[in-house]
C-alpha cells in the first residue's frame, strides 16, 4: 500500500524512536537528536503553524543552508498538509522573488544569510504574510517570527484536546497523492518550471532506490549536496529515514566559503559510512587529495602515481577487476592501499563505503580515480521529474563509465524521435514510466503535456540499454552538436574529460550547429598558464609568451586526436577543429553558470554569438588569430 510521508516518518519514529537520526553542530561537536525528539519537533511546529492560520494546500518557501530546523521545517509544513516550496540558497534575489510569487507562497522560512538576500525584495513577495527566522534577529517586525516560538505556540495550542484531535485528523487525512513539495529547476531556460512531487513520488522513489543500495541503521551521511535538491531529499532526508540512519549537517560559517572551510573537519568528527557527491564536490576532492600528496615531496607523489597506474589496470570497469594476470597485482594493490589509499580515507573519517555520484555524468577518469583509492564512486542516474532516481551502479552490480542499472518498479524504454521504441543498443531518447514519476509543472500544463505524455516521462536525455541491463546516458538533447549532415553526439564527455585531465583549462563548451566542423570556446586556468610562462622563462606581454600559451591550449585540446595521449576516446569528427579563448569565466553571476553547477548553453551561446561565428572563418582555424590573443591580453598573467 503506498504511504504518505507522514506514514513513511511516523513509522520509522516507532521502529527506530531511540536511534540518532540528525546530526548538527551548533558549537564545537556534534549533537544527536533521535527520532522521537525529531518527532517531537515537528509536531510542535506544524501545530505552531497551524495555529498561525496554514491550512492544507497553503505553499511555504524554505530557503536556509543544511541543518536540523530545515528537516524539522520540511515535515512541520508537510503535516500541516501544506507545500514545501525549497529553494537553492545559490539564488540571486530575483530569482526568489519569481519562485516565491511564482508558488504564491504564504510564509518564508528561511536562515540568516538568506534573511539578507529576503531583505532586498520581500515588498515585491506579495503573497507573503510570515516569515519564520532560524537564526535569532536582533528585532522583529509584526509578520516576523523565530522558529522556535512557531514551535512554542504549537505546544500551547496542542495542549487543547480540541486542538490536538484536529491535529490528528488533519495529519491522518494526508493522502500520498497530495503535493509535498514544488521544486524548481534551475532556470537554463527562460523561465525555471516548478516540479511538483507528491508525497507518494517520494515514499516510492525511496523503495525503488532501495533496491540498488543497501543503509543499514548504524550508517550515517554528512548531506553536503543542496538539501533543497531532489537527489539530496530521496537519497539522504527520506532514504537513510527509512532504514532508522542518520544525516549530518555541514557546520554553517558566515559566508559560504567559511561554511566550505569546515567540511574537512565536520568528515573526520562524522565518520560517514556513505556520501552523495555531484561532480563538482568529486573534482573538488580528487584537487585536494593530489594537492596533499604533491607537499608530501616527490617521492610521495612518484609512488602515489605509481600506485594508481596498478590500481587502474587491476580495476578496469569495476565489474572485470582482477581477471586474468591482473591478479597478480593484488598484493601490490594491498601494499599501496595499507601505506597509501588507507590515509586518504581517513580524511573522509575512515569510514566511507562509497560514494553515489549524481546531477551530472561524472567523466570515467574521476570514477576510476575514486575506485583505486578503496571508496568507489558509483554513478547514478536521474531528474527532478522522477523524484529523482532512475538508476545507479552499486557495490553488487557496478560498470565504470555506465550509469548503472534500473530501480524496480519501473519502466524505461529508448525511444527515436517520433517516439518509436528502439532495440537494445541503439541510441534515442530515454523515457520511463513509475510511480515516482512528477505530478507535472506547476501552473504550466503545456509543458506538463510535452514531458509526459500518457504516463511516460519523456527525459531529453539520450542513452540506451545494453544487452545486460546497464543504461549508458550520453547527454542532453538540447545540448547535442549536430552536424551539417544530421549526425548527433553529444558533447558534454569530450567537456569533462578535457577539464578534468588538463591543468590549464577550466571550462569549455563544445558547438555546433549543423556546421561543417566542431569549435570550443575554452576558458584558461590562469594561475596554471603564469606557472607555464615562469617554467619556460617567458613574459605575458612578448609576442612569444602570447604565441605559446594558445599554442598550448591547442595542444591540451588536440590531445583526444588521434596520435594524442588520449586518442582512443572520442570519434575524431567531433573534436573541436577551432577554439575562442576566453579571459572571463562562465559563472552564476555572470549567469553563464547555474546552481546546480552546469553551464547554461543558451546563454553563452547568445553571449559569444560573434566570437562562435568568427571561429568558422579561415583566420580562427590559426589558434595564435587575434581575438586569442585580445583575451590573453586581458589575463594577469604578470
Amino acid at each position: 500500500m503506498m504511504k504518505s510521508l507522514i506514514q513513511f516518518f511516523e513509522e520509522s519514529v516507532e521502529k527506530y524512536s531511540s536511534n540518532v537520526y540528525l546530526w548538527e553542530k551548533p558549537q564545537d561537536k556534534y549533537e544527536g537528536t533521535t527520532y522521537e525528539e525529531t518527532h517531537k519537533q515537528v509536531c510542535e511546529f506544524a501545530a505552531g503553524l497551524l495555529s498561525l492560520g496554514v491550512r492544507k494546500g497553503d505553499r511555504i518557501s524554505l530557503i536556509s543552508e543544511g541543518r536540523n530546523s530545515w528537516v524539522i521545517g520540511e515535515l512541520g509544513i508537510l503535516y500541516t498538509g501544506a507545500v514545501n516550496v525549497p529553494l537553492s540558497v545559490k539564488l540571486t534575489p530575483p530569482e526568489i522573488k519569481f519562485r516565491v510569487n511564482h508558488s504564491e507562497s504564504k510564509m518564508i522560512l528561511t536562515s540568516n544569510i538568506q534573511a539578507q538576500k529576503l531583505k532586498q525584495i520581500i515588498d515585491e513577495c506579495r503573497t507573503i504574510e510570515k516569515i519564520v527566522h532560524f537564526d535569532t534577529q536582533e528585532e522583529y517586525s509584526d509578520r516576523e517570527i523565530h522558529f522556535n516560538e512557531v514551535r512554542k505556540i504549537g505546544r500551547e495550542w496542542l495542549e487543547s484536546p480540541e486542538n490536538k484531535a484536529k491535529f490528528e485528523e488533519i495529519k491522518s487525512g494526508i493522502k500520498p497523492s497530495d503535493f509535498a513539495n514544488i521544486c524548481y529547476t534551475s532556470g537554463t531556460t527562460a523561465d525555471p518550471k516548478g516540479i511538483i512531487l507528491t508525497h507518494g513520488n517520494y515514499v516510492t522513489n525511496v523503495y525503488q532506490s532501495y533496491s540498488l543500495m543497501d543503509i543499514p541503521s548504524f550508517y550515517k551521511t554528512l548531506l553536503i549536496l543542496p538539501w533543497d535538491h531532489s537527489f539530496g531529499h530521496t537519497c539522504g532526508i527520506y532514504a537513510f529515514m527509512g532504514k532508522g540512519a542518520s544525516i549530518a549537517s555541514v557546520k554553517t560559517g558566515k559566508t559560504p566559503m567559511e561554511t566550505l572551510r569546515n567540511l574537512p573537519g565536520c568528515l573526520k568528527e562524522i565518520r560517514p559510512n556513505l556520501l552523495m557527491s555531484v561532480p563538482a564536490i568529486a573534482k573538488n576532492f580528487r584537487k585536494n587529495i593530489e594537492k596533499g600528496i604533491k607537499e608530501k615531496g616527490r617521492l610521495t607523489e612518484m609512488l602515489f602515481n605509481h600506485a594508481m597506474k596498478i590500481s587502474y589496470s587491476y580495476n578496469k570497469e569495476g565489474w572485470n577487476k582482477g581477471k586474468g594476470l591482473q591478479k597478480l597485482k593484488k598484493p601490490l594493490i594491498r601494499l599501496y592501499d595499507r601505506i597509501l589509499f588507507s590515509k586518504i580515507r581517513e580524511s573522509f573519517g575512515g569510514e566511507l563505503d562509497y560514494f553515489i555520484g549524481g546531477g551530472a555524468l561524472l567523466d570515467i577518469e574521476l570514477q576510476r580515480f575514486f575506485y583505486a583509492l578503496g571508496i568507489p564512486m558509483y554513478q547514478g542516474y536521474g531528474l527532478s521529474e522522477a523524484s529523482p532516481v532512475i538508476s545507479s551502479n552499486s557495490t553488487g552490480r557496478h560498470r565504470l563509465g555506465s550509469s548503472g542499472v534500473l530501480v524496480n518498479n519501473m519502466d524505461l524504454k529508448i525511444c527515436d524521435d517520433d517516439g518509436k521504441e528502439l532495440p537494445v543498443g541503439q541510441k534515442g531518447e530515454i523515457v520511463i514510466k513509475g510511480g515516482n514519476v512528477m505530478h507535472g509543472y506547476w501552473k504550466n500544463e503545456a509543458a506538463t503535456r510535452a514531458t509526459i505524455k500518457d504516463g511516460w516521462l519523456y527525459t531529453g536525455d539520450m542513452g540506451y540499454m545494453t544487452e545486460d541491463g546497464f543504461l549508458y546516458v550520453l547527454g542532453r538533447f538540447k545540448s547535442l552538436l549536430i552536424a551539417d549532415d544530421g549526425e548527433k553526439f553529444s558533447p558534454e564527455g569530450i567537456e569533462e574529460a578535457i577539464t578534468e585531465q588538463s591543468k590549464y583549462i577550466d571550462q569549455c563548451m563544445l558547438y555546433n550547429n549543423q556546421k561543417p566542423y566542431t569549435v570550443a570556446l575554452v576558458v584558461p586556468n590562469q594561475h596554471a598558464l603564469k606557472g607555464y610562462l615562469e617554467e619556460k622563462n617567458l613574459t605575458a606581454d612578448s609576442d612569444e609568451g602570447k604565441r605559446s600559451i594558445t599554442t598550448l591550449l591547442e595542444n591540451e585540446v588536440n590531445e583526444y586526436r588521434t596520435n594524442g595521449k588520449y586518442g582512443h576516446m572520442f570519434p575524431q569528427r567531433w573534436l573541436p577543429v577551432a577554439i575562442g579563448i576566453l579571459e572571463e569565466g562562465f559563472t552564476e553571476e555572470n549567469g553563464l553558470m547555474n546552481s546546480t553547477m552546469k553551464i547554461v548553453r543558451g546563454k553563452i551561446m547568445d553571449r559569444y554569438k560573434d566570437l562562435i561565428e568568427y571561429l568558422y572563418t579561415p583566420d580562427a582555424k590559426d589558434v595564435s588569430n587575434e581575438r586569442n590573443i585580445e583575451e590573453i591580453e586581458k589575463m594577469k598573467l604578470g
